[in-house]
């Protein structure tokens, strides 16, 4: 796992990732994404209610790693870098956010 994220203080913050690390995320969103339409075709086919709510939890879990991920890379990298420069607002900016995942 790489450790950096280059965030930019442009108007518009953006994050430079690796293309392993792109790759590596976008297989975890591709995976979340087939586990929804799986839950898309339990419901067509009216599967189980407590079969689909299983389902329905292996997603939730699977949304948490993926934020889980994104939030250390970002933290080792952005939330770092910009406290090293002086950057303190960037604490206010990833409790906030958070507080938006422990919601």
């Amino acid at each position: 796992m790489e450790n950096s994220c280059s965030c930019c203080a442009a108007e518009e913050k953006k994050t430079l990732r690796s293309e392993e690390e792109k790759r590596a995320l976008m297989n975890r969103l591709s995976r979340i994404e087939g586990q929804i339409r799986g839950i898309r075709g339990m419901l067509e086919k009216d599967a189980y209610c407590n079969d689909i709510l299983t389902q329905s939890a292996a997603v939730n879990a699977a949304v948490n790693a993926f934020n889980r991920e994104l939030i250390a890379r970002h933290m080792r990298g952005c939330v770092a870098r910009d406290l090293r420069e002086g950057e303190d607002g960037v604490i206010d900016e990833l409790v906030t956010t958070l507080q938006k995942l422990m919601k």
